[in-house]
């Protein structure tokens, strides 16, 4: 506020009305008037302003109208943001500040929030820059009233007259009521934009994904249903293909978060020039990416996802990490495999699955697939009764020293005697049971019954020590210990002779909490063995943290020996190394008589596999032994 103010920047006081002071006054009223219709067709704040200005000048009858907005900046400036009636060079002349030194009446009633009136404008000292220029532009009064937003005043409109005495109180009234109308177009327009915008940023959240501001599921699946809707009853073909990254878990697992986001990033980079301009790009979940081909058949389909995968043959970098971010890729087509999005992308991902089995690392989506996964999704509900149905049947897999000959143990293997589907083997329904969250009680019953065996065995005085595989939920499980620890207690049967199994994998889950799960399974005094070894991604300073006994070579390694040189340095490799470990190591999936040699001359301490035995009933295992002549038969 203004210390001491002229009287002439203030309305003056109410005295005799004339004509013409009711000319000014109707002159107001149907400025307010056209002001009104012009807040009411409002739809952008910059078009607001410059139609007010041109509403007041052509409809209400002014000389000149200007908006203009205050910064707060350190010369105080006014951004001059719509007018009308000016004439050329006015802005040359007309100083576009609020600061303190600054006297006319648009810098007054931007300080003082209050409106400012110069009757005169060739008598106020405080107008003089504008003095010269009066009698040429027609200048004779000028009012200005502060823009007022949310409590804090935002800017001016100022309005110049061309008859001496505008400006009245009542003028002056209705002017004002007029500013503040334009603050409030101003400010509902503001509102209106912010709720635009928080509601546009909420949109983009529900409908694209913030890693890779790619489109999500969801806007990918309603895409996908407009395309199908818009097809004519002859429609052309196209194609829906899901794009895996395997190694997104183990890259999130093991570097951070952070890196599996930029492994997403540079995947994305990668798959976007791929696309031709009606292709449809999205990230549907953690690991997959979703691409919709246009105008292709299972031919051209085809062609597209060896594109894809050949873009991906250089390895990602990630910090200095060089990752073979190779993907698999499923292929669902359309009309043939299904009329809608949800079965198009249901199979597209069913195919990704059954492309880990393919040597091209795609595949096409066959009916087969779909029945599979209906038969298989049966099993699942039919597994919860199994178990409590006693349709369980626990096998033991015999393990031999091969240095002797002498069986050295079994693994335990379950096996479901389905009531209409015979004997079906784990590999049909143990990975169904772990998706299903079916592993933990499918692992209580493989213990209870490996447990129960083992004491069999001990009463009969046979002591061969029984392996029981454990899970990566079963590993995550902090009830298992306490659990294996009652069953010590329940059965009393010599730690010795029970043994557990983890793949390596499994360990990378949560290497924290697995280790300290092996060391309090350790401290009950078992055997412990890293299954499937080779397949994983252990370092060795965490082999060698792990308190183990033992290693067991996968037999993806085992079974190509023979004819993979790669295969037999891995399996050699192997031995040497879990030997300088001070670990005995099992080889499995040995199938024949030349493999059996191959790992004796290698120094493997123990062999297990089909050329040995298959996989006995439990209660058959006692009276197995190995044929003589076979064991023999190694040592020439």
């Amino acid at each position: 506020m203004d210390g001491a103010k002229d009287e002439s920047t203030r309305p003056p006081e109410a005295a005799c009305v004339s004509i013409e002071d009711y000319k000014r006054l109707y002159r107001a009223l149907k400025t307010l008037s056209a002001g009104n219709r012009t807040l009411a067709r409002a739809v952008d704040e910059e078009a607001l302003l410059q139609d007010m200005c041109h509403a007041i000048v052509d409809q209400g009858g002014y000389r000149m109208a200007w908006i203009g907005y205050a910064d707060r900046d350190e010369r105080r400036t006014i951004r001059m943001m719509a007018c009308a009636g000016a004439e050329e060079g006015i802005w040359e002349v007309f100083p576009l500040s609020w600061a303190d030194d600054i006297k006319h009446p648009t810098a007054l009633a931007i300080r003082s929030g209050a409106p400012r009136v110069s009757h005169l404008v060739q008598e106020d000292p405080a107008l003089a820059f504008l003095h010269a220029e009066q009698r040429k532009r027609g200048y004779v009064a000028v009012s200005a009233f502060p823009l007022i937003i949310d409590g804090q005043v935002e800017g001016n409109l100022t309005i110049i007259a061309g008859d001496k005495d505008a400006f009245g109180n009542e003028e002056v009234n209705v002017l004002s009521e007029l500013a503040e109308d334009v603050a409030f177009g101003i400010g509902a327009l503001r509102a209106r934009n912010r709720q635009q915008e928080a509601e546009a940023a909420l949109q983009r959240v529900a409908l694209y994904d913030p890693v890779t501001d790619l489109p999500n599921r969801s806007l990918f699946h309603k895409r996908l249903g407009e395309l199908i809707a818009r097809a004519p009853r002859t429609p052309r073909p196209f194609a829906v293909s899901i794009v895996a990254l395997d190694q997104f878990r183990e890259v999130n697992e093991l570097l951070g978060a952070q890196h599996g986001n930029e492994l997403l990033v540079q995947a994305a980079a990668i798959l976007r020039p791929l696309l031709d301009d009606e292709d449809l790009l999205a990230r549907v979940s953690d690991d997959e990416f979703a691409v919709l081909w246009r105008d292709t058949d299972a031919e051209r389909a085809g062609q597209r996802a060896v594109r894809v995968l050949a873009a991906f043959d250089q390895p990602l970098k990630l910090s200095g990490f060089a990752i073979d971010a190779r993907p698999r890729v499923g292929i669902a087509l359309f009309p043939g495999h299904g009329p809608g999005p949800d079965a198009l992308m249901r199979r597209a991902a069913l195919a990704s699955r059954e492309a880990r089995q393919s040597p091209g690392n795609f595949a096409i989506f066959t009916g087969n697939l779909d029945r599979d996964c209906n038969r298989n999704l049966s099993l699942v509900a039919e597994l919860h009764h199994a178990i409590a149905d006693e349709q369980l049947r626990l096998y033991c897999q015999p393990k031999v020293d091969i240095a002797t000959g002498i069986p050295c143990g079994a693994e335990a293997l379950v096996r479901w005697a389905h009531p209409e589907h015979g004997l079906i083997g784990p590999d049909r329904f143990i990975k169904m049971a772990e998706k299903a969250g079916l592993i933990t009680p499918l692992t209580n019953w493989v213990l209870g019954e490996a447990f129960r065996q083992v004491y069999t065995w001990q009463s009969d005085g046979i002591a061969v020590p029984l392996a029981i595989n454990l899970s990566t939920r079963d590993l995550l499980d902090s009830r298992l210990v306490d659990r294996i620890r009652g069953l010590f207690l329940t059965w009393g049967v010599d730690a010795g002779n029970v043994q557990f199994e983890i793949t390596e994998s499994a360990l990378l889950e949560d290497p924290r909490g697995s280790l300290e799960t092996l060391k309090r399974l350790r401290d009950l005094g078992v055997h412990l063995a890293i299954d499937d070894f080779g397949t994983g991604f252990s370092s060795l300073t965490y082999l060698q943290r792990l308190p183990t006994d033992s290693i067991k070579i996968d037999q993806s390694f085992v079974g190509r020996m023979l004819e993979h040189e790669g295969s037999d340095a891995i399996v050699r490799s192997t031995i040497d190394l879990g030997h300088d470990l001070g670990l005995s190591v099992i080889a499995e999936g040995v199938e024949d008589q030349a493999t059996w040699t191959r790992l004796a001359a290698l120094k493997c301490d123990v062999a297990q596999g089909y050329f040995i035995s298959q996989p006995l009933p439990a209660e058959e295992f006692a009276s197995w032994h190995l044929p003589e002549d076979m064991f023999h038969a190694t040592l020439h």
